[in-house]
């Protein structure tokens, strides 16, 4: 076992992916990122992108790319922050590329769950999830990615700290202060 190796293992032997990851095992380990962060990459993308299409795309070549660092990945924090680092950088990349000026986000709605609701309530829940966008919408690009990757992706605050390249303390305090700027940009809203 190599140095590199056996630092990625030290302090998460316990993650069968940093393990598949430390014993070179890629294309394993690639399945298994998929199965397991693949569906919160793709919320994350989804979120920061506004496409559904151009999500999934930004999902898979997220995970293409992760293949191609899984010999880089030094172990230092958990395997799903980095994998959603990867991901937002990614998305990064195609917001800086794209052409048009302006880009909506889009939920998913379930297709199953809005066939058995009634079309009031399905009303409200649309409107409502065009409100809180548009709330996202007003938030600066740092605050609004610190809420999808803590709230949408799950991440904890470390994890958190790790995907963006900053610090534990750092993301606390960004997540804080955006999830109370959201909170007073819709409670404006309902005074109005």
């Amino acid at each position: 076992m190599t140095a590199q190796s056996r630092a990625a293992t030290a302090g998460v032997s316990h993650d069968p992916l940093a393990q598949l990851i430390a014993d070179r095992a890629y294309r394993d380990a690639v399945g298994l990122a998929a199965r397991r962060h693949g569906e919160a990459i793709g919320r994350l993308c989804m979120a920061l992108l506004g496409s559904q299409a151009e999500a999934e795309e930004a999902a898979q070549e997220a995970l293409i790319a992760a293949y191609d660092a899984m010999a880089s990945y030094r172990g230092e924090g958990s395997v799903k922050a980095w994998l959603m680092g990867i991901a937002r950088r990614i998305c990064a990349r195609r917001l800086e590329t794209r052409t048009r000026q302006q880009s909506k986000l889009r939920l998913v709605y379930d297709a199953s769950s809005e066939a058995s609701q009634a079309p009031d309530d399905l009303l409200e829940k649309r409107r409502m999830a065009e409100r809180i966008r548009a709330a996202l919408e007003s938030l600066r690009p740092s605050e609004r990615e610190a809420l999808v990757l803590r709230y949408g992706a799950d991440l904890s605050f470390r994890e958190l700290g790790e995907a963006c390249g900053i610090d534990e303390a750092t993301a606390r305090k960004r997540a804080s202060r955006a999830l109370n700027r959201l909170r007073a940009v819709l409670a404006g809203e309902r005074m109005s």
